[in-house]
């Protein structure tokens, strides 16, 4: 592990090499080559250029590209989606009676299931295992287990339970007290379909628990304790800002990207940098502090170079489900007087797809 830049005097964000690498050999860049068909892009207008110039292909969708062979078509994302931001609802609302097309059960965001919560421990596997239980808390086991976040050891490891929970009979009926998300998973017939469901229950579910804990993990890390008058989402934002959660946005080789640029190739494929943009000297004062208040009079919507959620074509999908929770959860963590333990001065940001640190220890202040 390698350091790059500390964002409070006494805690050091430690990233793996590679990160430390681009952080340290690339930021400021605007085109640089990292492999032989491989070209970084992190300045804020050509990541811009790129973005608009072709829609993300169906291997480009993190959530909704091709499952075991099969392409997942517009109305089964879009029946998948809605289904995810109902069950967000409800959750956030406190809704556990039920309505006949299966709601999360609960005694509301700040009691799950009827018990007190206490979101001390090692982040960010404390908030994840919360967001489980107030989301998909009601589900069978067998969709419980899959958004579990030890599942992101390996693909292997994933399909091997997807292919075992697949295999045991039974599977929801109509009207069961389970999350919509669940309930879609109950027209599968024969374990070719199971598997495919639960494939898609996976990718929905487990996003949205990973994100958002990750998020408020960031945020502890990089801020706590936070001053009363800061808005969470400005904590959130500038969270965002410094640990992004697409830090790197991949478009295949495509002629109109090489039209774009003369650095690249007409075979190069494209990977975007938010990791280096969201430090960009030439964009943010004190690139590497944490400070929220910067957001009192920016636009994350329309500032260069800021892409927590992607472009502005084509956002996460999940963005309006992960900040409105992730709001709710850092409420719950400042009511409870939570910050980053004293003794703790470093943390690990492994290599990953969802850029977070690991193991931070949350105790009360």
């Amino acid at each position: 592990m390698r350091t790059y830049g500390t964002d409070r005097s006494d805690r050091v964000t430690v990233f793996t090499p590679r990160l430390a690498r681009l952080l340290s050999e690339h930021r400021g860049a605007d085109v640089f080559r990292l492999e032989a068909d491989t070209v970084g892009v992190a300045g804020s207008a050509l990541i811009e250029a790129v973005l608009r110039s072709r829609p993300a292909n169906a291997a480009e969708r993190p959530t909704f590209k091709p499952l075991q062979g099969r392409a997942v078509s517009r109305p089964e994302s879009s029946a998948v989606m809605r289904a995810v931001s109902q069950d967000v609802r409800a959750a956030l609302e406190g809704d556990g009676e039920g309505d006949g097309e299966g709601a999360v059960a609960g005694a509301g965001p700040e009691k799950p299931g009827g018990k007190a919560v206490d979101l001390s421990g090692e982040w960010p596997r404390a908030g994840h295992l919360y967001l489980r239980d107030l989301v998909f808390g009601s589900d069978p086991f067998r969709l419980q287990v899959l958004v579990d976040r030890k599942l992101e050891w390996t693909p292997k490891l994933t399909w091997t339970v997807i292919a075992a929970g697949a295999a045991l009979p039974g599977c929801p009926g109509a009207g069961a007290p389970v999350s919509r998300l669940a309930g879609l998973t109950a027209a599968a017939a024969g374990y070719g379909d199971r598997r495919y469901a639960m494939g898609l229950y996976r990718r929905a579910a487990a996003p949205v628990c990973f994100t958002v804990s990750t998020l408020v993990a960031n945020a502890l890390w990089l801020g706590s304790p936070f001053d009363d008058g800061v808005p969470n989402r400005h904590i959130l934002y500038e969270a965002m800002r410094l640990l992004p959660p697409s830090w790197n946005l991949l478009r295949v080789a495509s002629p109109e990207f090489a039209a774009l640029d003369d650095r690249i190739g007409a075979t190069d494929d494209v990977l975007l940098l938010p990791l280096l943009s969201h430090r960009d000297p030439a964009l943010w004062d004190a690139p590497d502090e944490f400070r929220p208040e910067r957001w009192e009079t920016l636009d994350p919507e329309n500032q260069p170079g800021y892409l927590p959620f992607g472009h502005a074509n084509e956002r996460c999908w999940g963005r309006h489900m992960v900040m409105p929770l992730a709001e709710r959860l850092l409420d719950m963590v400042r009511e409870q007087g939570l910050a980053v333990s004293p003794e703790q001065t470093s943390a690990e940001v492994p290599l990953a797809g969802l850029l977070g640190v690991s193991r931070v220890r949350v105790v009360r202040r």
